[in-house]
């Protein structure tokens, strides 16, 4: 599997960024993705799963991100899209995307997308 994230930056407390990942590679012609998620990590912090999507378009969203956050899907392209609304700085982190492979996180990661939001 290839994940690549694009779509972070800088932005003010208060903003707004949208994050896209594109998932490629030969499993997904197997039917056997069954989410996707998007992960983040601060320096010196675990990484996290903040939300998560199901194939029938379920979402589930980290206590801290419920209501400013959004995941979406487009099946067909393999895409995977995060809208991040009023951003404070503890959202401050790399984010990356990955996918449910059966009923586990696929082990490799693309290089995420650095989301800095400043106060």
């Amino acid at each position: 599997v290839q994940l690549v994230e694009s779509g972070g930056g800088l932005v003010q407390a208060g903003g707004s960024l949208r994050l896209s990942c594109a998932a490629s590679g030969s499993i997904f012609s197997s039917n056997v993705i069954n989410a996707m998620g998007w992960y983040r990590q601060a320096p010196g912090k675990q990484r996290e799963l903040v939300a998560s999507i199901t194939s029938s378009g379920s979402t589930n969203y980290a206590d801290s991100v419920n209501g400013r956050f959004t995941i979406s899907r487009d099946k067909a392209k393999n895409t995977a899209y995060l809208e991040m609304n009023s951003l404070n700085p503890d959202d401050t982190a790399v984010y990356y995307c990955n996918v449910l492979y059966g009923s586990h996180w696929w082990p490799s990661w693309g290089q995420g997308t650095q989301v800095t939001v400043s106060s």
